[in-house]
């Protein structure tokens, strides 16, 4: 039997540059299947994964956005070239100081403008978290103008347009969120969030709330139906004004905050979640939090939002939603729910199964990086297609 003929040098060089631009093309491909949701990364824990371990797993995640509550140079530096969409954050307290046009310049220069240049994403600030909370009048008071100073500062150094300005509330500055058409801003609030509203509306920057409906089910766990928090199915809660029906809590949370904006006169100015998540453990009064409940709660919301579902006022928009959060963070003080609110483990284990499965580098990988291992693959790339050349030649 005669041997069958062997493929042509360059039917062999043909498949190998399609090899090549494959592999080139990979980090393309994953950009294109991101996913839609965020992610809260918070770092108050001493067993946490280098950023660098972190921007691999997030990668293979395809998330890309991220939430940091500072502007960590380390974070910003280690996820540089992976496309990722970064918030960063301005902490309560620093707001004070940033009044001074100066300092809201420098603050920029010194965290936001060389992470910029390099090639980071940063897309928002966010000015403060929370706080209308607490009983700090002096911070705010300070909120607004300090959002004002920086975003000047922006302007200043030709990034306005770029960059939003926010700040992220707590779901304690409605006075009313049943039913969500009657949603209202707490008095004590709505002085500040009137002029706030402005400036969101002038500047397009978004509303960032953050909602737990973890919360209204632990405090009340007799009349807070499970399945209306978890969105599961259920008959749901129609809104007596607008015969409008909620099959889960959380977008009966943001309907009732664009019905507040609304109600201050203002229909252009976006809602996004800031933070939600669930606990997968807690104290023993913490009703609810288990790694079941935490688990059906995360999937059934990335199902909701991978399905670019809008809430019921705002059917076209769909809820743009940060999860909390990446990590269990085991410095964080409060209740024990509060040190369990992350979808992984420090060790990059998930915490429950939502279909999340990522790959955390082992430790050694800090020494290369991923931005060390994408400079490998192209430099193979190209000897690789060399040797082709030469063998074609």
């Amino acid at each position: 039997m005669a041997a069958a003929p062997e493929p042509s040098r360059a039917a062999a060089a043909a498949a190998g540059v399609l090899l090549v631009l494959a592999v080139l093309l990979t980090e393309h491909t994953l950009a294109a299947e991101a996913l839609s949701i965020g992610v809260n990364y918070g770092q108050i824990a001493n067993n946490l994964p280098s950023p660098r371990r972190v921007s691999s797993l997030l990668s293979s995640l395809k998330i890309s956005k991220v939430k940091l509550y500072d502007a960590d140079p380390r974070v910003l530096h280690a996820f540089l070239g992976t496309g990722v969409e970064f918030v960063v954050g301005i902490g309560n307290e620093h707001v004070p100081a940033m009044v001074t046009p100066a300092a809201a310049h420098a603050w920029l220069q010194q965290h936001v403008a060389p992470h910029l240049r390099a090639g980071a994403r940063i897309t928002c600030i966010t000015v403060g978290n929370e706080a209308f909370k607490g009983n700090d009048t002096a911070l705010q008071a300070s909120l607004l103008p300090a959002m004002r100073a920086v975003h000047h500062a922006l302007g200043a150094l030709g990034l306005q347009g770029r960059v939003n300005v926010t700040t992220a509330h707590s779901l304690d500055i409605m006075a009313v969120s049943y039913p969500p058409s009657a949603g209202a801003f707490h008095p004590t609030a709505a002085a500040h969030l009137r002029p706030f509203l402005s400036f969101l509306s002038a500047t397009g920057a978004p509303f960032l709330i953050n909602c737990y409906p973890f919360f209204a089910y632990k405090d009340d766990p007799a009349r807070v139906p499970l399945e209306y928090v978890l969105f599961q199915p259920n008959a749901g809660v129609t809104d007596p004004h607008t015969r409008l029906n909620y099959d889960n809590m959380l977008y009966a949370q943001v309907d009732a905050v664009y019905a507040a904006i609304q109600a201050m006169g203002y229909t252009d100015v976006h809602v996004k979640v800031g933070e939600t998540g669930w606990p997968s453990r807690g104290d023993p009064d913490e009703y609810g939090a288990t790694p079941e409940h935490a688990g059906t709660y995360i999937g059934n919301l990335l199902r909701r939002i991978e399905m670019k579902q809008g809430t019921p006022l705002r059917p076209a928009v769909p809820v743009d939603v940060y999860v909390f959060a990446l990590f269990n963070e085991n410095l964080k003080p409060g209740p024990a729910s509060e040190r369990n609110y992350g979808l992984f483990y420090p060790d990059g284990t998930p915490v429950y199964n939502v279909g999340l499965r990522g790959y955390l580098p082992p430790p050694m990988a800090d020494s290369q990086g991923s931005e060390g291992t994408r400079q490998v693959i192209h430099l193979l790339a190209l000897i690789f297609m060399a040797s082709v050349a030469f063998a074609l030649s």
